[in-house]
């Protein structure tokens, strides 16, 4: 297996995929979405402030799709530290000719890019415990059944890359999770170097107790096989629009090519959901098809937990979870670029976003990239953007 591909759960099964598609070309979704919760401040350095953060999935879709050298209508926002993961996104897809395909799960505002409209609506702040509506919740899935099932029949022999930019989604993500009983409290990632974990589960507790108040999911009691929630209504109660649009989107496309789920601790929450909407929904779906792919930087931030996060699922009291995930990351280091804005990933900001370690997998794994080209790669993009004094 290429070196630069780390493996932390299910070492068989991980090493099983990686054969089963080296030398292969994916293809990239890419589900744009956005929560309120992602404008409380301070939550997330995805934009240094709440107004940036409202445009975030906007620029990056925009750079993703077009390159440096377009004149954006939405700029890349500026950040605390460091430069958008999608300069590492862009920088692979842009080398191997990956196909990128970008979805509007719900968003305030349409990116200036071709993509699909999904007729989704951005969520509420998690906190109110009413964050969507069920029925969008149940459209979006549909959508997501659908689109997985569309993609997967133009890939022949290769996978299926599930990338996300959702604003304050490690939130909602730590909510879904704790919502299925799985004990995820302290251990989800964050933008920031030093993960605002108080904040987050402050707002998921406040958000599942109204959710429970409301009695949006029924008789709840304890988290456990004995009350299950519906996993559509918890999304509605505390989720975000890409969860449950990724969800479908995986089930259906596990079922005949391989899926990569392109994240970290938000990835790892909608594995979580897929397994809980299979078993609540009847859908058939192949678990040994899909993998989670992320950045060393969220793997083995110390400041989270994402492996024993992983780890946690077998242990859950939920009866809906599936085996812990197999879990990858891509070895990519900054520690000797050229520049402060990557350089700044190793101390921590923002490590993950828009596919960015799912597209260092591929490169390792259908190129055999080193780490020589990719920050060949990645710096060049920066140049390109003219960031160096970002």
């Amino acid at each position: 297996m290429p070196s630069q591909i780390r493996i932390y759960t299910q070492k068989k099964q991980a090493e099983e995929w990686l054969r089963r598609y080296r030398s292969c070309l994916p293809v990239f979704a890419c589900v744009l979405g956005f929560t309120e919760t992602g404008l409380i401040p301070g939550i997330s350095a995805a934009g240094r402030t709440p107004e940036d953060r409202k445009y975030t999935a906007c620029a990056d879709a925009e750079f993703l799709y077009y390159g440096a050298e377009h004149k954006p209508q939405y700029p890349l926002p500026p950040l605390a530290a460091g430069a958008s993961p999608v300069l590492i996104s862009r920088a692979v897809f842009e080398s191997l000719k990956i196909p990128v395909h970008l979805f509007n799960a719900g968003l305030p505002q349409a990116p200036a890019v071709p993509l699909i409209d999904l007729g989704g609506t951005w969520a509420k702040c998690l906190s109110g415990g009413n964050a969507m509506e069920i029925t969008t919740v149940h459209h979006l899935l549909k959508q997501g059944l659908l689109w997985g099932e569309r993609l997967a029949a133009n890939i022949q022999q290769g996978y299926l890359i599930i990338g996300e930019c959702v604003v304050g989604g490690t939130t909602t993500a730590l909510a879904i999770l704790t919502g299925l009983g799985i004990e995820a409290a302290g251990k989800v990632n964050s933008s920031h170097p030093v993960c605002n974990h108080a904040q987050k589960w402050a707002l998921v507790q406040a958000g599942l107790e109204r959710m429970r108040g409301d009695g949006a999911m029924g008789r709840w009691g304890t988290l456990g096989p004995s009350a299950p929630p519906d996993p559509l209504k918890l999304v509605a109660a505390v989720g975000d629009p890409m969860q449950v649009v990724v969800a479908g989107m995986a089930i259906a496309a596990s079922r005949s090519c391989g899926v990569l789920l392109a994240g970290g601790t938000q990835m790892l929450a909608v594995y979580a959901l897929m397994s809980a909407i299979a078993q609540a929904y009847a859908f058939s779906w192949q678990p040994e098809q899909v993998v989670v792919g992320t950045t060393r930087w969220v793997a083995e931030d110390p400041t989270g937990a994402t492996v024993d996060l992983a780890l946690t699922f077998n242990k859950g009291s939920s009866t809906q979870i599936a085996a812990t995930p197999p879990l990858l990351a891509t070895a990519l280091n900054f520690s000797d670029s050229r520049y402060p804005q990557l350089r700044a990933y190793e101390q921590g900001f923002v490590k993950e976003g828009m596919g960015a370690g799912a597209a260092c997998i591929a490169a390792h794994l259908s190129q055999d990239w080193q780490q020589n080209q990719l920050l060949a790669a990645i710096e060049a993009q920066l140049e390109r953007l003219s960031l160096v004094n970002y």
